[in-house]
């Protein structure tokens, strides 16, 4: 048996230019970083001849290509394994939710299934291999920043360039300053759940229009990265969270509505410097800023959503267990 563990990531900034229609114009940019929340992907043998799946659902198949689930089906295509064999997926956080859990998944599927056949693989093949399978084979309206914040893990300045190459540059921040990162961040769930791909389709078609805002956006990547170096300034980096969202939230697209807006003001009348809704927006995480002694505050005027402990995983996807036997 094999398991792989894959880190979720939170964006900071930049979301959106990693989309093909972006960065074929002009480089895009991200700054992220990857939390202590996974998914967990394990590969066995199997005495039956057939191929079983468990993830939300149980599928049992004949043949590769009659799953339902087409990531681990692509996966399996890729690495050319097949029956018998059984795959199971579970993750800490639910899907649609702005962690880019899709992309962490293929990205814990690949490393399961080469580690099963025995080869070892890198960060960078492992999310090349994602988007290919994520954006070629699937044809899926995404970008390509959650597949390398998985594969490589920590804080990172990630490039988006015009020939789909990817340079993923890890911020050296001090250890103090990551852990008063950590103290600062609140991770609030909406209760909404929404498929990213609409959204996504929306922008990507949009992002013409919108190309004044979406530079912006990628600049804001860059001033928090400086914003966390050298003389480290957290409040800025607050100040510029709250930028980046508002510079968002005015593209449109779905991506925020009136009972979020409510909420994220709420939370700065409460005392937060800064925030966003995690991923392509319309539901999931709300990502807020402020200082600890204002989270009490900020928790009771949002009426105490369910929450998630905000720590950094500085390590990305890995395999966490190899037994003897196949």
């Amino acid at each position: 048996m094999i398991i792989s563990q894959t880190p979720y990531r939170v964006s900071f900034a930049g979301g959106g230019t990693d989309l093909p229609a972006f960065y074929r114009q002009d480089f895009g940019a991200v700054l992220s970083l990857t939390i202590a929340r996974h998914i967990y992907v394990t590969v066995h043998g199997r005495f039956q001849p057939n191929i079983r799946v468990a993830y939300s659902k149980v599928e049992t198949r004949q043949s590769v290509q009659e799953l339902e689930h087409e990531l681990v089906r692509e996966v399996l295509r890729l690495t050319d394994l097949g029956p018998p064999l059984e795959i199971t997926t579970v993750g800490d956080v639910p899907g649609g939710t702005g962690m880019g859990s899709s992309s962490s998944c293929t990205v814990g599927l690949l490393h399961a299934l080469y580690a099963y056949k025995g080869c070892i693989m890198n960060s960078r093949q492992l999310a090349e291999q994602a988007c290919d399978i994520e954006l070629d084979v699937l044809g899926k309206p995404i970008g390509r920043q959650d597949q390398y914040a998985a594969a490589f893990g920590g804080l990172n300045y990630i490039r988006f360039n015009s020939d789909d190459t990817v340079d993923v540059e890890p911020v050296p921040v001090k250890l103090d300053t990551l852990r008063e990162l950590e103290k600062r961040m609140i991770l609030l769930y909406t209760e909404r759940q929404r498929d990213a791909d609409t959204i996504l389709k929306q922008q990507s078609d949009g992002t013409k229009d919108r190309l004044e805002v979406l530079l912006k956006m990628r600049d804001l990547a860059a001033e928090m990265r400086a914003s966390l170096t050298d003389d480290a300034d957290l409040d800025e980096l607050g100040r510029l969270l709250d930028d980046g969202w508002r510079l968002k939230r005015s593209l449109g697209f779905g991506i925020s509505d009136r009972a979020i807006d409510d909420w994220y003001e709420a939370a700065r009348r409460a005392g937060a410097q800064g925030g966003k809704l995690l991923g392509a927006g319309g539901g999931g995480f709300l990502l807020l800023m402020a200082p600890e002694d204002r989270h009490e505050a900020i928790r009771e005027a949002l009426d105490r959503p369910r929450e998630l402990p905000f720590q950094i995983d500085r390590q990305g996807s890995r395999i966490i267990f190899i037994s003897e036997h196949h």
